[in-house]
């Protein structure tokens, strides 16, 4: 006689709040245990019974499940936030469960998924409801995977049903906060402002919400958590970054809307390249442009674009090039009314720009290409005072260039003119470029317009 399905409470303990996201995240991916456990190298009743919280996950298998579902390594963060791994912490089915979360606390954003009660493809069940918004411990009501994102004191109340304001105010905070980082940098007041608004946003997905409101809400969330992810990748705050994107990608998904799919991929992929993983770089970009028929031409120079930085600064010359010629070939076909608004960042000086990144780290490396230089310079020449950080970004790199092509006293003209609009910015990117460019300045101490720039930006950012 067949056993009863097991319900999975994720209330219970800390391992079965674990059990429970890692069905969420399989769930969000449409994965069967069968079909993750063989992307992890485990067996389907291995998935069943971590879900279940009838046997523990290492912090391997972890990091492994986050590399597969592609969470941003949420699963390992939160293993970790548990004590390293599930079984070391508190598991006792007969405890009595920790406090109910106060009203209105937020669990883990419910992505893609109903809050109602839903059969799992192993017969067992999972209520959303408790899955939200309960977390079963003490310990955990304030470490979930978007702590640092989430606390419930500081919302204010919540409306009692998703309204289309709600979706209006959402969209307007992500089109002011998007205007800020450009101009301010992500650091700051900026990254602040932006997770307080991601906050609220998350709350909303748990709301009753109506099928024709649904699809908008979750394009707002995705559009705004693309924007704090951002905010978080200019400030260096690398693993916030990776979680809100893996957020944004999930809500965009679920909202169907490519053309959002396509910004974050991007956005992922630049994230990527910048911490020297080029090879995830690359994936994300490729991501990116599956479909790239439903992008618009804009769309698709800057995922070129992208796919050509993670192939220069892999060191592939040939791909790389070919990749900046079709970024150049499809910018050339670009109607900008047929874009998304968060498109519109994306002009003549920003495609100059971006792709005279790429080119320029074929120069550093040793490869010859001579529009590099011009490229970088069209964009200094381009970018509007809406866009300083961009501005400040091709300017310093060409600076730098200038400065190992031979002219130093060139390069320190350039220089202090980055350095004047760095000193205005909280981008932690940019101070990273002045460091690059203060190292080869170094090399040329000898020449006094060299050093005068060097000692200038060892006291501008405290090098």
């Amino acid at each position: 006689m067949p056993q009863p399905s097991k319900d999975l409470d994720p209330t219970r303990s800390p391992r079965d709040w674990f059990g429970a996201h890692v069905r969420h995240w399989r769930q969000v991916r449409r994965l069967s245990q069968q079909a993750l456990g063989l992307r992890v190298h485990v067996s389907g009743s291995t998935i069943a019974k971590i879900e279940k919280a009838e046997r523990p996950c290492d912090l391997d298998l972890a990091r492994s499940l986050d590399e597969a579902l592609d969470t941003g390594g949420i699963l390992a963060w939160l293993l970790r936030s548990m004590g390293a791994d599930a079984d070391e912490a508190l598991d006792d089915a007969d405890k009595p469960a920790g406090p109910p979360a106060p009203p209105g606390a937020l669990g883990f954003p419910g992505v893609m998924l109903s809050t109602a009660e839903s059969t799992t493809d192993d017969g067992s069940h999972v209520n959303r409801r408790a899955f939200l918004s309960a977390t079963g411990v003490t310990a955990l009501l304030t470490s979930g995977p978007f702590s640092h994102l989430i606390k419930p004191s500081e919302l204010s109340a919540l409306p009692t049903v998703v309204r289309r304001e709600d979706i209006e105010q959402i969209e307007a905070a992500a089109t002011v906060l998007a205007g800020w980082d450009h101009h301010y940098g992500g650091g700051g007041i900026v990254r602040t402002a932006a997770e307080a608004q991601l906050r609220w946003a998350s709350a909303l997905l748990e709301l009753p919400c109506g099928d024709t409101l649904r699809p908008g809400l979750f394009a707002s969330a995705a559009r705004l958590g693309m924007v704090v992810g951002a905010a978080d990748f200019d400030a260096h705050a690398h693993e916030d970054a990776r979680r809100v994107y893996a957020f944004a990608a999930a809500c965009a998904e679920e909202a169907a809307q490519w053309h959002l799919r396509a910004k974050i991929y991007s956005y992922r992929a630049r994230q990527a390249v910048w911490l020297g993983d080029c090879d995830t770089g690359l994936t994300y970009a490729e991501l990116g442009l599956i479909h790239e028929n439903r992008l618009t031409a804009t769309e698709r120079a800057m995922l070129y674009t992208a796919k050509a930085r993670a192939l220069a600064r892999a060191g592939d010359a040939q791909s790389a090039l070919r990749a900046v010629g079709q970024a150049d070939e499809a910018f050339a076909q670009s109607q900008p009314g047929e874009d998304p608004p968060w498109m519109s960042y994306y002009d003549a000086a920003q495609h100059a720009g971006d792709t005279g990144h790429a080119l320029y780290d074929l120069a550093m490396a040793g490869y010859q290409s001579a529009s590099a230089a011009d490229r970088l310079r069209a964009a200094v020449e381009g970018h509007t005072d809406a866009y300083p950080r961009s501005r400040v970004f091709s300017r310093t790199k060409l600076a730098t260039l200038t400065m190992a092509g031979g002219d130093p006293t060139q390069a320190a003209v350039i220089g202090h003119q980055a350095l004047d609009e760095v000193a205005k910015l909280h981008s932690q990117r940019a101070v990273d470029d002045m460091r690059h460019l203060a190292r080869l300045a170094s090399t040329h101490r000898a020449i006094p317009e060299a050093a005068a720039l060097r000692d200038r930006i060892k006291e501008t950012i405290k090098t």
